[in-house]
């Protein structure tokens, strides 16, 4: 069984940083990617950032460009998404994904991801 499991959600001031972390277990994501999508109240659920687990090719939507760092610990089987000068605008649950098969031409589609976290809710105050 795959479990995706995050963390480091929280409140946070507008402007400041958070450190999502997300551990996979129960089989190996060698070569595979994993990604970070949100969703907030009312709205669909939207990609953040994606990573591929041999090259490290990175992916970002473009509001998190420049503010966002996604990195991976192949050792630990983690990923972490690094949110700096954080906006309202971020305030979303948070969600690990992880996906069998890459296509680079995909990576943003949440639809083509198999496993999925729980989700950890973010909290950016004005």
């Amino acid at each position: 069984q795959v479990q995706l499991v995050e963390s480091g959600g929280g409140l946070v001031q507008a402007g400041g940083s958070l450190r999502l972390s997300c551990a996979a277990s129960g089989r190996s994501f060698s070569g595979k990617p994993m990604g970070w999508f949100r969703q907030a109240p009312g709205k669909e659920r939207e990609f953040v950032a994606a990573i591929t687990w041999s090259s490290g090719s990175k992916y970002y939507a473009e509001s998190v460009k420049g503010r966002f760092a996604i990195s991976k610990d192949s050792g630990k089987n983690t990923v972490s998404l690094l949110m700096n000068s954080l906006k309202p605008e971020d305030t979303a649950v948070y969600y690990c994904a992880a996906r069998e098969a890459f296509a680079a031409a995909t990576m943003t589609e949440s639809a083509r991801y198999d496993y999925w976290g729980q989700g950890t809710q973010v909290t950016v105050s004005s």
